[in-house]
C-alpha cells in the first residue's frame, strides 16, 4: 500500500473501526519516503512528494469499511525540562537550538532527545533537566529537519561532547 498523504486524524474521525497502528521513532514522523509494517504487519511504503509533510500522532493513513490505519509515536528517553520563567525559557530553547539539536514544546515544558553529554550540559549551566520516557509530539519547525542516522548522536557537537565526557557510564 502506498501513501501519499495523510486523510485526518483520529482525534477528528472517532469512528468505531478497528484501529491498526504503524509505529513510529520521532523523528521517522518527518521523514518523506520510508517503508514499514503495522502491527498486524500490513506492509505500508510512505511517499510524500511534497517538501515539509510531517507525519502526527494520530493521522490517518488508510480507511476502509473494517480498520483505520493510524500513526502512533513511540515514547523514547528524552530531556525534559520546565522553565520557571518566559526568560528562562527564551534562553534554554536559544541555548539548544544553537547546537541545532530538535526541541519539543509540550504542556509548558521544554523536551530534546536524551544524549547524556547535553544532559550533563545543561545541569552545568544551570538548568534542572530530568530524564523521562515520553512522546515527543510537537516538534518545533526549523530550517531542518531532524533525521536518524543509526544513532541519534550525529552533531559535531554531540561528537564532541562525548569525546569530553567522562567514560563512566
Amino acid at each position: 500500500m502506498i501513501i501519499n498523504q495523510t486523510i485526518g486524524n483520529l482525534t477528528e474521525n472517532t469512528t468505531g473501526k478497528y484501529i491498526d497502528y504503524l509505529d513510529l521513532e520521532w523523528f521517522e514522523t518527518t521523514k518523506r519516503i520510508q517503508r514499514k509494517k503495522t502491527r498486524n504487519g500490513v506492509d505500508v511504503a510512505i511517499k510524500f512528494l511534497k517538501e515539509g509533510q510531517r507525519l502526527r500522532e494520530g493521522d490517518i493513513l488508510f480507511e476502509d469499511a473494517e480498520k483505520v490505519i493510524a500513526i502512533n509515536v513511540l515514547e523514547t528517553d528524552a530531556i525534559v525540562m520546565t522553565p520557571g520563567s518566559l526568560l528562562e525559557m527564551g534562553t534554554v530553547c536559544y541555548e539548544i537550538g544553537n547546537k541545532h539539536i530538535p526541541l519539543f514544546i509540550q504542556d509548558d515544558k521544554v523536551l530534546l532527545p536524551f544524549e547524556m553529554p547535553m544532559f550533563r550540559w545543561l545541569e552545568a549551566i544551570g538548568f534542572n533537566p530530568e530524564k523521562q520516557s515520553v512522546k515527543l509530539l510537537n516538534l518545533l519547525k526549523s530550517n531542518v529537519e531532524p533525521h536518524g542516522h543509526g544513532s541519534l548522536g550525529s552533531t559535531i557537537f554531540t561528537k564532541i561532547l562525548k569525546m569530553a565526557a567522562p567514560k563512566d557510564e
